[in-house]
């Protein structure tokens, strides 16, 4: 009997311990600004800390995001980061933003966070967005068109987009909580892969011809 209530208590232990990392960790300290030199650094969850006594204002500050950016591509949209790469003052407090700007009809291609949840706000122009629920859910899509003013919430790991249905340009400001959330475009994702994946496969998968599986990897 000891020996179950050993092995219950070690189970429940070992899933509040990994809930418990499946997130940006809870900061030690006030302050951690990241540092590429590991000089009499202490490493922390992937970026090193310099000594919180020589931190500056710059380590948290960021300009520019004002700036519309690039969206002459085929897309026909931009994404500006502000995370722990560009503001090293973010890395473990587990947040970041993003400025995203749309070319008329321009669009942020299906993708995940794998490591945030993400809420958007526009600023300007018509979007329309949309994420889609896991298999256990049924796939089911949960979509809304925003205007200005209008904020909407993309939940951790699941596919999300955006579409600008204006005929002129839109800006939305996303936060997102972690201070690296990465992001995983799926078309990049699969049929850009590096070495291509079996086209074979992915015919089967996706239930297309294999040469336009394979005219998709030569695009991407």
């Amino acid at each position: 009997m000891r020996n179950v209530q050993f092995l219950t208590g070690f189970a429940l232990l070992i899933l509040a311990s990994s809930l418990a990392s499946a997130f940006d960790p809870s900061p030690l300290q006030d302050i951690c600004v990241a540092i590429d030199e590991p000089k009499n650094a202490v490493f922390v969850n992937g970026k090193f800390c310099k000594d919180p006594k020589l931190a500056r204002p710059g380590d948290f500050f960021l300009s520019g995001l004002d700036k519309p950016g690039n969206t002459a591509n085929r897309l026909g949209f931009s994404v500006k980061n502000a995370n722990v790469d560009q503001i090293p003052g973010l890395n473990t407090l587990g947040i970041s933003a993003v400025r995203i700007d749309y070319a008329p009809y321009g669009q942020n291609p299906p993708h995940t966070h794998p490591r945030a949840t993400e809420i958007l706000t526009v600023l300007e122009g018509t979007l329309y967005v949309g994420f889609v629920t896991s298999n256990q859910l049924n796939n089911t899509l949960i979509a809304k068109v925003l205007k200005k003013g209008d904020a909407f919430v993309f939940p951790i790991g699941l596919i999300h987009f955006q579409f600008n249905i204006g005929k002129t340009n839109a800006v939305a400001i996303a936060a997102l909580s972690s201070q690296n959330p990465g992001v995983i475009t799926i078309a990049n994702s699969v049929f850009g892969a590096n070495p291509p994946i079996n086209p074979d496969f992915l015919s089967k998968a996706f239930q297309l011809d294999a040469d336009v599986v394979k005219d998709l990897e030569a695009k991407f």
